[in-house]
Parts: structure tokens; C-alpha cells; sequence
């Protein structure tokens, strides 16, 4: 499982980006935010994967953010949103405005995504409303998560690797930071977190 690339930007297209690490280019797919946030052909990047396994295809998936991998992992979870679909919301929505249109159910704004009918915007926004809040405290973009927005995207990650959906592994990891407070590291993070979940 490849998690996380440091390399050099050796180029980038309409969707995907290839990351020299090493003299080996791999090819990452991504979000247009994520693209745009890579900076210029031949700087260093450091990008965050999924990997998706198929019987007859490996896929490497790309992302600025730990958070955004987060909630991709949490829109493929809904039924008839796949890749392609999820890319796509994360493309048309910040964060932060996928989050608001989740909280207040808002489809019209998730259908503002290529692929995204009418239907399957109200399916995910009704299937996410929960769960959206709990990831939300994690992805949001105020101030006070700004600096330990990436500990609290790893310690997800760290959970959901252990099994739990990614909600769940939401839920518990804002939960300890709440109980732990700003600057509390990984590990103290992730050992709270993974109380929590289990209870």
C-alpha cells in the first residue's frame, strides 16, 4: 500500500500528474485542486495515495491533502460514487463547501460536479449528513485546526487502516482532539482515538 510520494513533479495532464521518486514515475491521478496546488513542472511535491485494486487495474490516486483523501474515501463509500465521481466533487467543491452542503443537505450544489445527476447528489448528501460533521471537524478550515490539521488526517488514516470506516475513525480521532487540545501528538491522538472507536 502505497500511502504518501516525495518526489520531483516530472509532469502533468488533464486529471493525473507523474511524481519521479527515485527514477521510478509513478502515475497519480487527482482532483483539478490537487493539480493546481502541486505547483510547477520539475519542484518538489509531496502527494498523498490510494491505491485502488482491481482484478484487471492498479490505480494510483493523488492528493494535497491527507483531508482530502478522507473524504474521498468517505464519498466512495456511497453507493454508484466511484473514483471518477468522487475526483470530480473534489474538483468543483472545496472542502469546505463540501462539508456546508452536507450539513445543510444542499444536492444542488454537490450536482454543480461533472457525472453528478440530480439523483446521486441527493443519495450522497443524505447518506453523508452524519457523517460529514464528524470528518468536518477534522477537514474544516479554521484556524484553531490549521496547524494540527495534518496529525488529525494521519491518526484517521491510521484507524481506518486498522478497520474502522472512515466515520467512524472520524468521530473518534475529533473526539480526542477535543479531549487532548492543540498540539497533542500522533501517538497520544491515535491511542485515544482508538479507545474511543472501540467503545
Amino acid at each position: 500500500m502505497i500511502a504518501k510520494l516525495t518526489g520531483r513533479l516530472d509532469s502533468s495532464g488533464a486529471g493525473h500528474a507523474v511524481i519521479d521518486v527515485g527514477g521510478v514515475g509513478y502515475l497519480v491521478e487527482a482532483s483539478a485542486r490537487t493539480l493546481d496546488a502541486l505547483g510547477p513542472v520539475g519542484g518538489d511535491v509531496t502527494i498523498h495515495t490510494e491505491m485502488l485494486v482491481g482484478e484487471d487495474f492498479l490505480r494510483l490516486l493523488g492528493f494535497a491533502k491527507a483531508e482530502e483523501r478522507d473524504w474521498f474515501r468517505l464519498l466512495t463509500s456511497v453507493q454508484g460514487v466511484g473514483a471518477k465521481v468522487a475526483l470530480a466533487i473534489l474538483s468543483a467543491l472545496e472542502i469546505g463547501e463540501l462539508q456546508r452542503a452536507l450539513a445543510s443537505g444542499d444536492s444542488a450544489m454537490i450536482a454543480r460536479a461533472n457525472g453528478v445527476g440530480p439523483k446521486l447528489a441527493q443519495r450522497i448528501a443524505h447518506e453523508l449528513k452524519d457523517k460529514a460533521g464528524a470528518l468536518g471537524g477534522i477537514a474544516g478550515s479554521g484556524p484553531a485546526l490549521s496547524a494540527t490539521s495534518g496529525s488529525l488526517g494521519d491518526a484517521v488514516a491510521a484507524l481506518t487502516g486498522l478497520g474502522f470506516k472512515p466515520g467512524e475513525a472520524s468521530a473518534a480521532v475529533a473526539a480526542a482532539s477535543e479531549e487532548l487540545g492543540a498540539g497533542s501528538n500522533l501517538d497520544a491522538l491515535v491511542r485515544l482515538a482508538l479507545k474511543k472507536a472501540a467503545k
